[in-house]
């Protein structure tokens, strides 16, 4: 049974600035926050909202970019007993509008810079009031000037006693199909995944750096370059955005002049630096034990080309879901398999059953389903959802893989991904490892499409690197030796550029609405 020490995240600070109330916390360019400072940016914030009338388990949500600001609200929200919100800063408006709604939430923290997309939701929600940071357009009882709240709200009042079972966060999940569900996250299930990351990493506290640069919205960013940081005193380094080449550069320049443990990052990241002409005494010099990569699956071909580039510190695959909070498992420095995801963190039990929920032999393949302190409490007002996800209390991922006599795991592909042609099954990941190793490809997507006979085809759509060309037929003819007649593309696509989403998945689910509409972009 895992123990855990603090109970919410207020307790964090608290327990941070007895440990050392001027070590910096929080580092944003040229400015340095300690703890003792953060704990006081967020007594203010919090006390500004318990006076604006924000109760326990009331719901605030964030659209904000990357910023210290971010991390203040998310603690201050926290300190009264409220639940945090973080949404995705890429959806359009009515997307916001939905998820403000289905949420319940009653006050937004938003970066102007989202000004366009956001400024009509009072209008479209429920919501009371509106805090604009980095500026705001137009200043009134219900919009508010962040930049005033410090000198207005000062002191501090008793933070609410929350509990490990409360919960402290609702995730917003993309899925597959549908509107997006709410993963309800308590402070058990987020401290279980620090613990278990800190544990599968062998970090000490005060010893970890990392960089903060994909969106803090994001479940894996929030947990594990902005929660965990803290969470063992060790300092948040926030980038606030990667826009182009300059911003890449000074990501790698902090990257060396941060000395950082470990780098988190995702597979398109990892692409670039493997393919980026780097100084020799940035491979002589940088610090980086591990470099994790997550949130999407990593080719193969990323891989080889990675390590062959970076022979200091090693690219560990991991898997999470935001439903687990999100690391369920991942390799570390001193135990990693190439093409698996790693081991479970100690906080959960990892295991592979059928369709009947039965488990199946070591090795063989079935659907990947975790049990755990990281697991969350449910959907948000989806009794029904929460049901068909978790049974007997194993969280079913949709995931289709195997796990090996070492506990090692491997993802085989999703279950909706899954194409079956006149009962054969057809796994669009391998296509897609084929197709990685084309010297012309630079990312690929296969999906499953019905044909004129209603059956289920592969199809595959292709960005080609820059200044290259390539035609159906080539492509063809290049997978034909390594695949089944039954598992070839009947038909490949090139576009400019896939659907990402903000951490660079590629979005299926919006190749497969071009192709149900037969369109080709």
């Amino acid at each position: 049974m895992q123990n855990y020490p603090i109970k919410n995240l207020y307790q964090v600070i608290e327990n941070n600035v007895r440990k050392g109330a001027n070590r910096t916390i929080i580092f944003e360019e040229d400015l340095k926050i300690s703890n003792l400072e953060f704990k006081s940016r967020v007594d203010s914030i919090a006390l500004f909202l318990h006076r604006n009338g924000i109760k326990p388990q009331d719901k605030v949500a964030l659209i904000m970019s990357n910023s210290w600001q971010f991390i203040v609200n998310l603690f201050a929200i926290s300190k009264i007993g409220a639940i945090v919100v973080p949404i995705n800063n890429f959806l359009k408006e009515d997307e916001l509008a939905y998820i403000l709604t289905d949420s319940q939430a009653k006050l937004l923290f938003c970066s102007n810079k989202f000004a366009n997309e956001t400024k009509n939701l009072m209008k479209k929600t429920n919501l009371d009031k509106m805090v604009w940071v980095d500026g705001f357009p137009l200043e009134n009882e219900k919009n508010i000037d962040y930049s005033k709240l410090f000198a207005i709200f000062q002191g501090s009042e008793d933070a609410y006693d929350s509990k490990l079972e409360d919960t402290a966060l609702i995730v917003y999940t993309s899925g597959t199909t549908g509107k997006p569900k709410g993963a309800m996250l308590s402070f058990k299930n987020i401290f279980a995944d620090c613990i278990g990351s800190q544990n599968l990493m062998n970090i000490t506290d005060g010893k970890i750096k990392l960089l903060c640069y994909l969106p803090m919205f994001h479940a894996f960013t929030l947990t594990v370059t902005v929660l965990l940081p803290i969470y063992t005193n060790s300092g948040v380094i926030v980038i606030r955005a990667i826009a182009g080449i300059k911003d890449f550069k000074n990501l790698l320049k902090q990257l060396l002049l941060k000395r950082c443990t470990f780098f988190t990052g995702v597979p398109d990241i990892y692409n670039a630096m493997a393919k980026a002409k780097l100084p020799w005494y940035f491979h002589w010099f940088h610090n980086v034990k591990g470099f994790i990569s997550g949130a999407a699956p990593l080719s193969e071909e990323v891989h080889n080309r990675f390590s062959a580039s970076f022979k200091r510190g090693k690219l560990l695959e991991g898997y999470g879901i935001s439903e687990c909070s999100p690391v369920v498992s991942c390799n570390s420095p001193k135990a990693n398999k190439k093409g698996s995801v790693g081991q479970a963190l100690s906080c959960c039990t990892v295991k592979v059953f059928d369709e009947n929920m039965n488990e199946v032999p070591v090795g063989e393949t079935g659907e990947i389903c975790v049990k755990g302190d990281n697991v969350m409490q449910g959907y948000y007002n989806r009794p029904n959802d929460t049901a068909e996800a978790i049974v007997n209390g194993w969280f079913r991922t949709g995931d289709i893989g195997r796990i090996d006599s070492e506990g090692f795991i491997f993802i085989v592909d999703r279950i909706k991904d899954l194409i079956i042609h006149k009962g054969m099954n057809i796994y669009p990941r391998e296509i897609e490892e084929w197709l990685y190793t084309h010297e012309k490809v630079n990312a690929c997507a296969v999906i499953g499409a019905k044909d004129k006979d209603d059956n289920e085809i592969p199809m595959a759509y292709i960005e080609l690197k820059e200044d290259v060309m390539a035609n159906e037929a080539e492509i063809k003819a290049f997978l034909q030796p390594h695949l089944a007649a039954f598992k070839m593309p009947r038909k490949v696509f090139f576009v400019e550029k896939l659907p990402r989403n903000a951490t660079g998945k590629i979005l299926k689910r919006e190749l497969r609405e071009l192709a149900k509409n037969g369109e080709v972009k």
